[in-house]
């Protein structure tokens, strides 16, 4: 009975010493037990994961809508001293103007054809066009516009002759920058259609910006042609502006003489404008030329 009892020992023995050396060395031992944690690396991975993923889902949305810095004044200098115009370029941008350079009188005017501007800094001698040949051919075309003329000629008579061509004020080179953006602020304040100003004439105000028309308080609702089509007529305010000039600057077409269309179009605004409630109209015919608008 001990000695079966002995042999029995050691056959549990030699088994587990086998079963020790299977589970050792056996590729049943190197299988991943799904228990256990996962190891310290592969944890660190997919936390800085799962943290990446929340601190983008926590980042603000802005929903708002921003508010926009109001335009400033569109202004084109035409000057053929490269490093003055760069100057004075610099110094306008400085205080929020949008500038474009020019250096001869063609593209001064095809500029001014081209785009807007509220002001124009003109020098007299410049190749191509001078300065008073862009003065007879822009001011017809644009009776508003601002414009300051830049001079080395020192004669009075030139100055007279930018003047009575249409230029609104003279500066003599040299100059200091202070009078020049005295000078420049000075036509601006004169100029009514500056962006942001709204323009009024007599009881009738048009704002570009907010798009709204009021005469005598009372709002007025325009199409966006009848709105362009009344914008030029007011920034042209007491004087007369042909048909060719409302189809160029409204629809910028040339006018043909076999279409009623500007005709069309300033009834559709004097049924808006001029109705029995208001006390005068303001757009008036001038038989065989065009129209004007004025408060009296």
């Amino acid at each position: 009975m001990g000695r079966h009892c002995e042999l029995t020992v050691l056959a549990c023995q030699s088994i587990r010493d086998q079963y020790r050396y299977i589970s050792l060395n056996s590729s049943a031992a190197r299988l991943p037990d799904f228990r256990q944690p996962a190891p310290p690396e592969q944890s660190l991975s997919a936390s800085a994961g799962r943290t990446t993923a929340l601190e983008l889902r926590k980042e603000p949305v802005n929903t708002e809508v921003q508010p926009q810095n109001k335009p400033g004044p569109h202004v084109l200098v035409a000057d053929d001293d490269l490093p003055l115009a760069t100057f004075l370029r610099r110094q306008l941008e400085s205080e929020s103007f949008h500038v474009n350079l020019v250096q001869d009188g063609e593209l001064a005017s095809e500029a001014l054809a081209r785009d807007k501007y509220h002001l124009l800094i003109l020098d007299l001698n410049m190749p191509k066009m001078d300065g008073v040949a862009v003065l007879n051919y822009v001011r017809p075309k644009l009776p508003n516009l601002p414009i300051l003329v830049l001079t080395a000629r020192t004669q009075v008579e030139d100055r007279v002759l930018s003047l009575e061509s249409g230029a609104d004020d003279c500066l003599l080179k040299p100059f200091s920058i202070s009078e020049f953006m005295a000078r420049v602020r000075a036509l601006l304040r004169r100029n009514s259609y500056l962006p942001g100003s709204p323009t009024q004439v007599g009881d009738l105000t048009l704002d570009s910006r907010e798009y709204r028309v009021e005469r005598a308080g009372k709002r007025i609702n325009l199409s966006g042609k009848e709105f362009a089509l009344l914008e030029y007529l007011m920034r042209n305010a007491r004087q007369t502006v042909t048909r060719a000039m409302i189809m160029e600057n409204v629809w910028n077409m040339p006018f043909d003489n076999s279409t009623n269309l500007v005709d069309v179009y300033v009834k559709y605004v004097r049924d808006k404008v001029d109705t029995p409630e208001f006390s005068t109209p303001m757009i008036r015919t001038v038989r065989g030329v065009g129209y004007v608008l004025s408060e009296n």
